[in-house]
């Protein structure tokens, strides 16, 4: 039997590591804590808190706005979207209220799709 314990990342494929580092790196803030190049392809992998959001470039590996998507939960939400559309990041959904969070989609340099996420204070 299968006894799934946790996720240990999800991964977004990338066409160009550079373009996306500079992307993950610069517009959304995240620290690198794992860069690897191999005969395999190239590896970059986040972490925060206990999970992991990787970035992978390898000839097998396509990118797709509609594949699964990661909701990365910002600290404050307007200053998140603001920061986005000041780097001229393209919205696929733009920011909605719904009865449990605030959120919005966004395209990475791939067309890979990313949420924005804030749950509601309790």
């Amino acid at each position: 039997m299968l006894k799934v314990t946790e996720l240990a990342f999800c991964c977004y494929a990338v066409t160009d590591m550079k373009r996306a580092r500079t992307f993950y790196e610069v517009v959304l803030g995240l620290k690198p804590t794992t860069v690897r190049d191999s005969e395999h392809g190239q590896w970059t992998e986040y972490e925060f808190g206990p999970y992991a959001l990787a970035i992978g470039s390898a000839t097998a590996f396509k990118p797709s706005p509609d594949g699964c998507t990661a909701a990365l939960e910002v600290e404050n939400f307007d200053d998140a979207i603001a920061h986005l559309k000041k780097q001229n990041v393209k919205f696929r959904i733009e920011p909605i209220q719904t009865s449990v969070c605030r959120m919005a989609m966004i395209f990475d340099p791939d067309g890979n799709t990313l949420c924005i996420h804030k749950r509601n204070v309790k």
